[in-house]
């Protein structure tokens, strides 16, 4: 479970995880949301047969055809930023294959026929890049992708026509928050083609001061180049969050600690605790860690908490159908447990 947290990267103060996403489309096929059954079968069996049957070239993946799946099995995917919610949206004709280490997906009839992705933590976007590259190479190979010589790469939404890549780093900012200048780096990266969403990507909600980084367009620039814009802009995030961290602890060092461990506590103790205090308190303890405050706990714990907390990651992991109270209840034992280990 989280699998994909575990393994190396830089600057995991800021940067939880770096991911690579290609869109791809079978050549002489409508698009997933104009496929009728038959047909969205018919390309689930092609790129299972390449993933995983007889002469399956990426050996090793688990596969699941998400009409198959409950909710809760499904949500859960994409709580641990595993799956979108588009493909879960698609449900009746989609499929995704997943590594066993959880860092390499493919999802099937999702917006695309196939949508490629490499997720790693830290700061690591070249890496991903070279892993999802070398998988898209094997597929293209074997598929006749949807490809013209002027626009590139042929894709459900317009956005995504040329490269199909979608870079993105997920980064924790609380700083920026705490000392509102989060407002006007969100305005002045618009401007560069960048674009900043909340934790589970478009129309989401930011939870827990997690923020995800992202190129708007794929048309007109090279993959390095876009990889290489994504990578600064983040870079300059991640001095603007320091600098304000150590802002804060020069101008107020007594309040800042009174913050961390207050939340420290409460999370050590509490009984019931619902999803948005849980991220707000645990985002607090993130932050703590990030200013050397707390010296026992590392990122991995806390970002795999994260993931954990979510409701229908509470749900799987305890077989059976809560209500919201029920939840929170549940929720509070889990932090209750790993914090005080």
């Amino acid at each position: 479970m989280s699998k994909w947290l575990k393994g190396s990267g830089s600057d995991k103060d800021v940067v939880i995880s770096s991911r690579i996403r290609l869109a791809r489309n079978l050549k002489d096929y409508n698009f997933p949301h104009r496929l009728k059954g038959d047909t969205s079968t018919e390309i689930i069996n092609k790129i299972k047969d390449i993933i995983g049957g007889e002469k399956g070239l990426l050996n090793g993946y688990g596969f699941h055809v998400l009409k198959s799946m409950s909710d809760i099995q499904k949500n859960a995917y994409v709580e641990e930023h595993l799956i979108s919610k588009g493909l879960v949206d698609n449900s009746a004709r989609s499929a995704f294959a997943i590594s066993r280490d959880e860092k390499k997906v493919v999802m099937i009839n999702e917006e695309d026929h196939i949508r490629l992705q490499v997720i790693l933590p830290g700061f690591n976007l070249l890496e991903a890049w070279k892993i999802c590259n070398e998988i898209d190479d094997i597929f293209e190979r074997k598929l006749d992708y949807a490809y013209d010589e002027n626009l590139g790469y042929l894709t459900s939404c317009p956005t995504n026509v040329g490269t199909g890549i979608r870079v993105s780093a997920m980064v924790h900012l609380p700083c920026l928050v705490l000392t509102k200048q989060i407002n006007k780096i969100l305005q002045a990266v618009s401007q560069i083609g960048v674009t900043i969403r909340g934790l589970y990507g478009e129309g989401t909600d930011i939870l827990g001061n997690i923020f995800q980084i992202s190129n708007q367009i794929t048309l007109g620039e090279t993959e390095e180049e876009i990889i290489r814009m994504i990578k600064n802009t983040v870079l300059q995030i991640l001095s603007k969050e320091r600098i304000s961290r150590e802002m804060i602890l020069s101008k107020g060092r007594i309040a800042v600690e009174d913050k961390v461990f207050r939340a420290l506590g409460i999370l050590k103790n509490a009984r019931i605790v619902g999803i948005n205090d849980a991220m707000k308190l645990l985002s607090d303890i993130r932050m703590g860690c990030a200013m050397g405050l707390i010296k026992d706990l590392d990122y991995y714990t806390i970002n795999k908490l994260m993931i954990w907390v979510q409701p229908s990651m509470i749900q799987k992991n305890n077989y059976s159908n809560l209500n919201q109270h029920e939840i929170s209840i549940k929720r509070a034992e889990l932090l209750r447990r790993e914090l005080n280990t």
